[in-house]
């Protein structure tokens, strides 16, 4: 049986704050969420396993918007393979960002060695 949890509950059990939840919950990031009469949100046990995937999926380093895109792949098949799949393509484009960044930065750090050496001959010659 599953069970039905308040807002504080999934948020101690999750280790976030009922604030990220009702973002997160605005977001659609946590599929369907179950309102009483009496207005409180019940969460399921789906919530927590949500909760648990966007904690990975964020330290992993996507963003939101992408953990949007992947994140009912998940929970739609058991084997997951189309949400690792997605994840993957997000990895290795952020992998091909990243190298550019490393690759400009190299750059940059060439230049300013340069320029030091610049500036320290000069030093040098006016000191002489």
């Amino acid at each position: 049986m599953e069970s039905k949890m308040l807002i504080g509950e999934l948020a101690r059990r999750a280790g976030v704050t009922p604030r990220t939840i009702r973002h997160y919950q605005e977001l659609g990031l946590l599929g369907n969420v179950e309102q009483e009469s009496n207005g409180y949100h019940y969460y399921s046990d789906e919530s927590l396993q949500r909760l648990n995937k966007i904690d990975v999926l964020k330290k992993l380093g996507l963003s939101l918007e992408e953990i949007q895109s992947v994140i009912d792949l998940y929970f739609e098949e058991p084997s997951m393979i189309k949400g690792k799949q997605k994840v993957l393509e997000i990895l290795s484009k952020q992998l091909k960002e990243t190298d550019k960044k490393m690759e400009a930065l190299d750059q940059f750090r060439q230049e300013i060695l340069s320029n030091m050496a610049r500036i320290q001959l000069m030093i040098d010659e006016l000191s002489n």
